[in-house]
C-alpha cells in the first residue's frame, strides 16, 4: 500500500518493540538450521495491517520452501542501517525492503554491496541521489497511476448512478506530495474524473500535512470553509485513512451526498458496516507483496535467478455488495 504507500504511517513505540523483539529472535543460534537460507523482510510501519499481510504471506514462501524468514521494521534511517547490519550478523543472504524513505536508496545499495547481500524493493520504489527511480534495483510495486485511475473511473460511475448534477458536484482529492505514490494515486484519479468529462475547475486539491487521518480530516475542513455550496462531493485520496479522514469531515452532508472511495481494502471491513459515505475501497493484493518478493529473493539466491526488475500489480474496488468474499480470498476477513 502503503503508501501503499502505499499507507499511513503512524510512528509509535510499538514499532522499536517489534524491532527490537523480532531481531532477539533472529539472532538465536541456528545450528538447528543448518545451512538455511535466511531471508530478512523489513518493513517501514510494522504495526499496519497491510505490513502484517506482507509478512503473513512471506512467512508462508518461508515454510513452504525450508528457508528462514527474519521480520523486523524500521522507520527511519538510522533503523535501516541498524536493521540490515544486524541482518547480515544474523546470517541473512538478502532480504526484502519497504522502505521509510525512498531516497535512502543508494545507503541501501551500498549496504547490500558491503554484505554482499542480495534484496529487492516493495511497495515504495528506491530513489537515487538525482532524484529518479533506482531501475538497477529489483522492484515490485502497486502501478499507483492505474489504481489512481480505477477510483475515479469508479468515483464517476457511482455519481452517475446515482445521478447527480455536475454543476452541484465538486472532488475533494486529499494528496501528500511528499510521497511520490500517493501523488500518482491521486492525479491519477483526477486524470480519470477530467477524461470522464468531470469540469476540472471543480476539482480541489487537498493538502495532507502528515499520513494520518486526522491530517486528511484536517485538509478536508479546511477545504469546506470556502466551499459551502457544493451539495454533493467525490472524495479520493492517497489510501483507505485518508478517505477515512475526508469521510468524518463530510458527515454532516450525509453519507447520500458524499462518495468516498480509497485504496489498500485492509482496513475497511469496519468502515463499510457503518452508515457513512465510505462507498468503497481498491483492494491491494498483499499476498504478491509479501509471497511473490520473497521467492524471488530466494530464488536468486539459491539458484542464480534474478527477478524482473519491475513488476506491477494491480487492485479491485471492494464496496458493500461484495467485500465479504473479497477480503477472505485475500485472508484479511475477521
Amino acid at each position: 500500500m502503503a503508501n501503499h504507500a502505499l499507507v499511513s504511517i503512524v510512528r509509535t513505540p510499538f514499532v522499536a518493540l517489534m524491532c527490537a523483539a523480532a531481531l532477539v529472535g533472529a539472532g538465536c543460534s541456528d545450528d538447528e538450521d543448518g545451512d538455511k537460507i535466511k531471508i530478512g523482510f523489513i518493513v517501514k510501519q510494522p504495526e499496519e495491517t497491510w505490513f502484517r499481510a506482507e509478512w503473513k504471506y512471506a512467512q508462508q514462501a518461508a515454510d513452504e520452501n525450508g528457508f528462514e524468514l527474519m521480520k523486523v521494521g524500521a522507520i527511519d534511517a538510522v533503523e535501516v542501517q541498524k536493521q540490515i547490519d544486524a541482518l547480515a550478523v544474523n546470517g541473512a543472504k538478502g532480504f526484502v525492503i519497504c522502505t521509510p524513505d525512498q531516497s535512502l536508496g543508494p545507503k541501501i545499495v551500498k549496504l547490500a554491496k558491503k554484505y554482499d547481500m542480495k534484496f529487492m524493493s516493495v511497495d515504495d520504489q528506491l530513489m537515487g541521489k538525482d532524484g529518479k527511480f533506482m531501475t538497477e534495483v529489483p522492484h515490485l510495486g502497486i502501478s499507483a497511476k492505474k489504481i489512481g485511475r480505477q477510483v475515479g473511473q469508479a468515483l464517476y460511475a457511482e455519481m452517475q448512478k446515482r445521478k447527480w448534477p455536475v454543476a452541484d458536484t465538486a472532488v475533494c482529492a486529499l494528496t501528500y506530495k511528499d510521497l511520490d505514490t500517493a501523488v500518482e494515486r491521486t492525479e491519477g484519479a483526477i486524470e480519470a474524473l477530467i477524461k470522464a468529462g468531470f469540469p476540472e475547475a471543480q476539482i480541489h486539491r487537498a493538502q495532507q500535512k502528515e499520513q494520518s487521518t486526522d491530517s486528511a480530516y484536517k485538509a478536508t475542513s479546511n477545504l469546506l470553509t470556502n466551499q459551502s455550496q457544493v451539495k454533493h462531493w467525490l472524495l479520493c485520496g492517497m489510501n483507505d485513512l485518508a478517505v477515512r479522514g475526508g469521510v468524518r469531515a463530510l458527515s454532516t452532508l450525509g453519507p447520500a451526498n458524499v462518495i468516498g472511495i480509497g485504496i489498500n481494502g485492509t482496513d475497511v471491513q469496519g468502515e463499510l458496516v457503518k452508515d457513512n459515505a465510505f462507498f468503497g475501497s481498491m483492494l491491494l493484493q498483499p499476498k504478491k507483496h509479501g509471497y511473490d518478493t520473497t521467492m524471488m529473493v530466494y530464488k536468486w539466491i539459491s539458484q542464480g535467478e534474478k527477478p524482473a526488475m519491475d513488476t506491477r500489480t494491480g487492485a479491485i474496488l471492494i464496496h458493500r455488495g461484495n467485500y465479504e468474499e473479497k477480503l477472505k480470498e485475500q485472508g484479511f476477513w475477521q
